[in-house]
């Protein structure tokens, strides 16, 4: 199957031919549950067209713990479906659909309590293993191990030794977020389905009660388009309700948006093997392998600020540090920190006030002809939501649709993924790069990396690594914006490669040389590089400042200091 390109060109060409003759279905909102969307039906046999407002997965699906997981806490809640469901999902993602970017990751329980919290926390942690291994799709990951005291230490010995009397240990997955959905867009329009990103939805059309599309902004072109699809599916996460206020309909649900920081830290300031699970007084706290580096997290708080860029506080912060100190022997400090991202969760608001009650199941609905509603979920289970979706859509068209075929649809780059991992070393020697950075292209494009591979053998140079974040080529850079939709440094430093939180100056360093390298795919001339740089730096200045302060509202006020680009 041939690989969809999402340079500048193909976003133009999409726009053009979404608004040239009616769709099947249009998708606004190219987060996971949308980009998913746009897969499913275009899979189906449907003219489908995706827009979205930033960049793929510019909201919170980038800025999730990057765990795909069956969500072991639901457990105890009694909400077995859900769990049952995020199991298969799970199983799916590591053996069949996206081996390239799904991997597993092993974490370490430290039980505090002798006798009965490892009969409780073991039996629970069995019980998982054993729901995933009855869908027939966990046989990918290792069951769970009882440890003493003295083997969690040899297996983490950053953890204090009167911090815990002894150990279990599971396995889940994790991904990169971010990445996962751009492969999700660049999938679906591989089948043929029309996508861009900076294409904002400004209003729907309507004919009597009926939608009938949307009207859409070209933000970077300045062009509007009128696109008309036979159903139109929301699936814009924590903005579904301000979507919904455009067809003047309040809706069958409402969203809430809670929100989740994360801290990232270098590896060498948690000596363990294993990622940690933590019980805290609301939920519980994440110590996840990430590369070279930890994440920390997360934070569970309603949020009613600004969506686009939720700010963690200094509050917030702290929060997570005194919950990860109580346990390691070498407490982290401010400046262990490399990274801070703030994320907000999508949750159908129910009776309950606090945000860690709310429900991660989603519902879909059909609040007016034409217009489908998706919302609430997890991640993990974003190809069930899709499905839903697209059933829901189906009821509205005049056609004989065929059944979701995903299940069985792997992404771009798993196809082949496995014989290229086995011939790294052949691959190593045939490009003069070392064996490490092969891995690095296969864990990130799959099979796709070939093309990656193909920009160095053009230009040698783009084979070195970006200076100061020198765990990433220069063809990286070029390749986000010529084959992966990149349209500003902002979408490459934070979403296509973490540049942004993986490095103490958050990227800073590595920003001029990365718009150079960005400027003659995207076209531009000196001026807009020097505006590309100086927003950058002046959105990690606004985040920095929003870090320092108390509260959300100073946090939100010290964030805003930074503006949007917007390209002259």
């Amino acid at each position: 199957m041939r690989t969809a390109t999402l340079g500048p060109a193909q976003r133009a060409e999409s726009l053009a031919a979404m608004a040239e003759r009616e769709l099947d279905v249009l998708v606004v909102g190219a987060g996971v549950v949308g980009a998913g969307t746009a897969l499913d039906a275009v899979t189906r046999g449907l003219s489908t067209g995706l827009v979205e407002a930033r960049d793929w997965a510019s909201g919170t699906s980038s800025r999730s713990s990057k765990l795909i997981h069956g969500g072991l806490r639901y457990l105890e809640m009694l909400d077995f479906a859900l769990v049952r469901e995020a199991l298969k999902e799970r199983g799916l993602l590591l053996e069949r659909l996206a081996p390239h970017l799904v991997r597993p990751v092993p974490f370490l329980y430290p039980l505090q309590h002798k006798g009965w919290e490892r009969l409780y926390a073991g039996s629970g942690v069995a019980l998982y293993d054993a729901m995933s291994m009855a869908r027939g799709h966990g046989r990918g990951l290792p069951t769970h191990r009882h440890l003493s005291r003295r083997h969690a230490l040899r297996v983490a010995p950053a953890l204090k030794k009167d911090a815990l009397v002894g150990a279990l240990q599971y396995y889940d997955a994790q991904m990169d977020d971010a990445r996962f959905v751009a492969t999700l867009v660049r999938t679906a329009a591989a089948y043929g389905a029309k996508v861009a990103n900076r294409a904002r939805v400004t209003g729907f059309l309507r004919e009597g009660e009926r939608v009938v599309g949307a009207r859409v902004q070209d933000v970077e072109g300045g062009g509007e388009y009128e696109i008309r699809a036979k159903q139109v599916v929301n699936a814009t996460g924590v903005w579904t309700d301000d979507t919904q206020a455009m067809v003047g309909s309040r809706g069958q649900f409402h969203v809430r948006a809670s929100k989740g920081i994360h801290l990232v830290v270098p590896k060498d300031r948690i000596n363990s093997t294993s990622g940690l699970i933590l019980r805290t007084e609301k939920s519980v706290l994440f110590v996840i392998p990430w590369g070279r580096h930890w994440i920390i997290g997360t934070t569970d708080t309603d949020w009613d600020l600004d969506k686009a860029h939720p700010a963690a506080s200094s509050a917030d912060i702290d929060y997570l540090l005194e919950h990860v100190n109580s346990v390691l022997a070498v407490p982290l400090t401010r400046d262990d920190v490399e990274g801070v991202y703030a994320g907000l969760r999508p949750l159908l608001a129910g009776e309950s006030d606090a945000t860690s009650k709310l429900s991660r199941e989603h519902t879909v609905a059909h609040p007016v002809p034409g217009l489908v509603v998706v919302a609430g979920g997890k991640y993990t289970t974003y190809r069930v939501m899709a499905k839903d979706a697209v059933d829901e859509a189906v009821h509205g068209l005049d056609l004989r649709v065929a059944d979701c075929v995903t299940e069985d649809v792997p992404l771009l780059g798993a196809e082949g993924y496995r014989a290229l991992w086995n011939a790294r070393a052949r691959i190593s020697a045939r490009t003069g790069l070392h064996v490490v950075r092969v891995e690095h292209l296969l864990n990130r494009y799959g099979s796709m990396a070939e093309e990656v591979l193909d920009l160095i053998a053009a230009d040698p140079s783009l084979g070195e690594p970006l200076q100061f974040a020198d765990d990433y080529l220069r063809a990286e850079i070029v390749y986000a914006a010529s084959h992966e939709g990149a349209r500003h440094l902002d979408d490459v430093l934070t979403r296509r490669t973490r540049i942004s939180i993986e490095t103490f100056d958050r990227g800073t360093r590595s920003a001029r040389e990365a718009a150079e390298l960005l400027a003659p795919v995207l076209g531009w001339d000196k001026d807009q590089i020097e505006r590309e740089v100086e927003h950058y730096e002046k959105r990690v200045e606004a985040e920095r400042e929003s870090q320092l302060q108390p509260d959300d509202q100073t946090a939100d006020a010290a964030r805003l200091g930074a503006p949007d680009i917007v390209p002259l």
